[in-house]
C-alpha cells in the first residue's frame, strides 16, 4: 500500500489503528446489527461504528484528496449523514457497501463544490507501489521518489478512476462489492479496474521519463 504518511509527519485520531470489522470478536455485535439499533434510535451505538470504520474512511478520502484536514471533514460528513438517512439502511443491507456508498456520495458533493485538487519487465516497480512495502535504508531514497511520483499520477486520474482504484486496491473491497456501489455488473468494474490501473502507469511511467529526462 503506498505510503503516503512519513514517520515524521503528526498523526491524527483518524490515522490511528482501528478496530477492522472483520476482525471484531464474534461475541461483538455485527456492523450490521450495530446499524438496526441505531436506525431503531440508539443513536449511542454510532460511537461504536465510528471506532470500526473512520480510520478506513480517512484512508479512503486521504487518497482521493490528499489532504488531511478535509478528509478528516469529509468522514464527519459521512457519520453526520449515517445519523441523518439511518433510516434509509435495509436489514438486509450489507453495512460495508451502504458506508462507502455514503462516502462516494460526500466525495462527489465536495468535487462539484470546489476545483479538483492539486498535488504541490515495465510493471515491476509500479506493482511494487501498490503494495506493502519495507525498503532498506539503501533504498529508501529511491522509493520515497517513486511514491511522489505514483502520488502525483494518482492525483491526475479522472475522480472515477481514482475511486475504484482506491476502492479496490487500498480499501480492498472485492469486484462484487464494488458492483454493488456503482450499481453495475461485476464484469464491468474488472474491466473499468483494469482501465483506471493502466492509466495510472502509463501516467507513472510518463511523470518518471519527465524527471529522467
Amino acid at each position: 500500500m503506498i505510503a503516503t504518511i512519513s514517520d515524521s509527519t503528526p498523526v491524527s485520531r483518524f490515522e490511528r489503528s482501528t478496530v477492522n470489522s472483520s476482525t471484531v470478536d464474534a461475541s461483538e455485535p455485527s456492523d450490521h446489527e450495530l446499524m438496526l439499533a441505531v436506525r431503531a434510535g440508539k443513536i449511542a451505538r454510532l460511537g461504536d461504528l465510528f471506532e470500526r470504520h473512520h480510520g478506513a474512511l480517512f484512508g479512503f478520502f486521504l487518497r482521493l484528496t490528499q489532504q488531511r484536514a478535509l478528509s478528516e471533514d469529509l468522514v464527519q460528513w459521512v457519520f453526520y449523514r449515517i445519523l441523518k438517512y439511518r433510516h434509509t439502511y435495509r436489514d438486509e443491507g450489507k453495512f460495508s457497501a451502504w458506508i462507502y456508498h455514503l462516502a462516494r456520495k460526500v466525495a462527489a458533493d465536495h468535487y462539484r463544490k470546489r476545483a479538483l485538487p492539486t498535488v504541490d519487465s515495465e510493471n515491476g516497480d509500479f506493482a511494487d507501489l501498490l503494495t506493502d512495502q519495507s525498503p532498506g535504508p539503501s533504498e529508501n531514497a529511491a522509493y520515497n521518489d517513486d511514491v511522489a511520483l505514483m502520488q502525483q499520477a494518482m492525483a491526475q486520474l479522472p475522480l472515477d478512476q481514482r475511486e475504484i482504484l482506491v476502492l479496490h486496491r487500498f480499501q480492498n473491497l472485492q469486484h462484487a462489492e464494488i458492483a454493488q456501489l456503482l450499481d453495475c455488473k461485476e464484469g464491468a468494474v474488472k474491466v473499468r479496474a483494469h482501465r483506471a490501473l493502466v492509466a495510472l502507469r502509463d501516467l507513472y511511467f510518463k511523470l518518471r521519463r519527465g524527471r529522467l529526462a
